[in-house]
């Protein structure tokens, strides 16, 4: 078995409809809480209390009277604390009655941006899904970017008044489709690209032309897949290149393995992972620590997959209970709350039925390290990559601005490194293009690392 089920360490873990995950330090204490989003039930806040994970969500973080589905963070402000956005729906497509919540913490206490006065007008009344933060220009200051189903996409920036607005028009970027998922790292340029995976039409592909304005290239890279229908989407370095790739579900369509060979992405995968599946969430990690990620396919009322590489070949391998073959799946993430090392996988459920959350981790003894680039502000520097070198070894990871489906890994570029005693080289490259190498980190060690410019 690859997992063993940990459940029980979760606290008042009661049945109700569940969606998106993001990881992200709520109260600045230099540890990452879960959030969990209720449609039509109190959202979940799960922050670690000795061994266990109790719930902390209170006030306007719970938000019971809300249909919550997506949820990222990102530091909107420059203020060096991520701004929590709360994507809510209560239609499958086009304009909703709920309204989607940005939540910051000033004064002392969460406020909701949108409920400002001066930004009630620029409200997202679209049925969006997924969310995610993009420094478009490397300043440290995030926006975020929203796929809506048959409405206007929408990107938020704040300005020098500090001020919101919607700069998808101005970018090109408003288009209609039925936006489902988001990944967004340097998949192409030196800056934050944008892959937007989509429902009954093409996929887009937006590159950052260097200056934070974008031009959509799914066509010219091949990601279009015009006639399947996207859910969750992640990266990985599928072939040991050094290269990120993309990995991600079509409902019950073929799944995809895109591989980036001569700047153009090849579909290469395997039958037992294209195999059709009512997916929801993909995640791509390291989840036994032994320096090759898995991916974990998450399914609703069919059961779970995750598969490993093994001689060369991705095999499926056994899941044990994470399998929940019963199990309504409708989110999932990966961190390290109990700071051992390995990474926990998180999962949530709902839609169809309320079902209560789930947690899963690997057993293993093999050694890791972990990597936090922050930004200009001291905020997590969401979309930069991370190599290390070890033994003619490179492997690559990027810090999460919002993936999967409907959520958000936690902010570190998580390395098992399996036997390995020893890393040569980290390097990171931010977000706004520059890079830093870090010679002989200690293994086995959260390393967070300053913005160095």
């Amino acid at each position: 078995m690859f997992f063993r089920e940990i459940t029980h360490l979760i606290e008042d873990n009661s049945e109700q409809l569940n969606y998106g995950i993001a990881i992200i330090d709520i109260d600045t204490d230099d540890e990452f809480e879960a959030v969990v989003m209720g449609f039509g039930y109190p959202n979940v806040i799960l922050k670690r209390d000795g061994e266990k994970l109790v719930n902390v969500a209170t006030g306007l973080l719970s938000d019971e009277e809300m249909n919550a589905i997506g949820v990222a963070g990102g530091d909107i402000d420059g203020d060096g604390q991520e701004e929590i956005y709360f994507l809510n729906t209560d239609t499958f497509g086009g304009e909703n009655q709920f309204f989607d919540r940005l939540i910051s913490f000033e004064n002392a206490k969460f406020i909701d941006l949108f409920e400002l006065s001066i930004h009630k007008n620029i409200r997202n009344v679209g049925a969006g899904r997924s969310v995610a933060c993009i420094d478009r220009t490397g300043d440290g200051q995030y926006g975020f970017f929203i796929a809506n189903y048959a409405s206007p996409m929408k990107y938020y920036e704040m300005d020098n008044n500090n001020y919101l607005r919607d700069i998808a028009p101005e970018l090109g970027m408003n288009m209609v489709t039925g936006g489902r998922s988001l990944i967004a790292f340097p998949i192409h340029s030196d800056k934050t690209d944008l892959f937007a995976g989509n429902e009954m039409g093409a996929n887009y592909l937006f590159i950052n032309q260097g200056n934070g304005q974008f031009t959509e290239m799914a066509k010219r890279f091949g990601v279009q897949d015009t006639y399947e229908d996207v859910r969750g989407v992640s990266a990985l370095d599928v072939n040991g290149d050094g290269v990120l790739d993309l990995v991600y579900g079509n409902w019950n369509g073929p799944h995809r393995m895109f591989v980036k060979i001569n700047d153009k992405f090849v579909n290469q995968a395997p039958p037992n992972l294209a195999e059709p599946s009512a997916i929801r969430t993909v995640i791509a990690a390291d989840l036994d620590n032994d320096g090759d990620d898995e991916i974990f396919f998450n399914n609703i009322n069919q059961p779970n997959r995750l598969f490993k590489r093994i001689d060369g070949e991705w095999r499926r391998v056994e899941l044990g209970t994470a399998t929940e073959p019963n199990g309504y799946g409708t989110g999932a993430a990966v961190w390290d709350y109990d700071s051992d090392g390995t990474l926990e996988l998180l999962v949530s459920h709902g839609e169809l039925e309320p079902q209560a959350l789930s947690l899963y981790k690997s057993v293993n003894c093999n050694n890791w390290i972990r990597i936090m680039p922050l930004t200009q502000y001291g905020a997590p520097a969401r979309g930069s990559l991370v190599r290390l070198r070890a033994k003619n070894q490179i492997k690559i990871k990027h810090i999460d601005a919002g993936s999967s489906y409907l959520g958000q890994m936690e902010p570190v570029a998580h390395f098992g490194l399996g036997k390995l005693s020893q890393v040569d080289e980290i390097e990171i490259q931010w977000p706004n293009g520059m890079r830093k190498s870090y010679p002989t980190l200690e293994i086995n060690t959260f390393h967070r690392i300053d913005f160095p410019f």
